[in-house]
């Protein structure tokens, strides 16, 4: 049973879950942790974290750790499948469609009002991420060293276009040295 509800839970995720990764996690989220309840909110967290220090995509990392967390190697195999099926599937057909109509502009207008969608999905799970659990020490009467690093990291990237995983780096040891 927790195999089918596996591969049903991700399945939906991958119909769904336009935008990539970032955007999926707070589908993700609520399957694993609101309706099936299969690990608290501070495990996923963990899980989140750790996805995003592994090579590749977020959103399939994370169905690979918490397949073999609930259903050990099978249940991994079930929750990487059924994440990737429908993007495989749509792949097939949708790609034969846009490259004979990459020109209409029907097809043009509707990927491009896609853009906005997808930018909030990203923004509603950077949000969901801004949870007690990865600011263990937000609060006025805090040293909000977490908040901090997260501002620097963000300004670090977006405009002094510092790369990426020298931040990670430098965060990561900024944490480990204060916590």
């Amino acid at each position: 049973m927790i195999y089918f509800q596996l591969f049903w839970a991700y399945l939906k995720i991958g119909i769904f879950g336009f935008g990539g990764g970032y955007a999926m996690l707070s589908m993700i989220e609520f399957e694993v942790v609101d309706h099936y309840g299969w690990m608290s909110i501070e495990e996923f967290s963990d899980m989140v974290a750790l996805s995003q220090m592994t090579p590749g995509p977020v959103s399939i990392n994370i169905a690979t750790f918490i397949g073999y967390t609930i259903g050990g190697f099978l249940g991994s195999l079930i929750a990487t499948l059924a994440i990737v099926l429908p993007s495989l599937l749509l792949l097939v057909f949708v790609l034969r469609f846009l490259f004979k109509n990459k020109d209409n502009y029907i097809v043009k207008t509707t990927l491009s009002s896609m853009k906005p969608v997808i930018a909030g999905l990203i923004f509603v799970a950077a949000l969901t991420m801004m949870n007690p659990t990865s600011f263990v020490d937000f609060g006025l009467h805090q040293n909000n060293i977490s908040v901090i690093i997260c501002a620097v990291s963000f300004i670090g990237v977006f405009w002094a276009k510092i790369n990426p995983i020298l931040l990670i780096i430098a965060s990561g040891l900024v944490g480990y040295l204060v916590y």
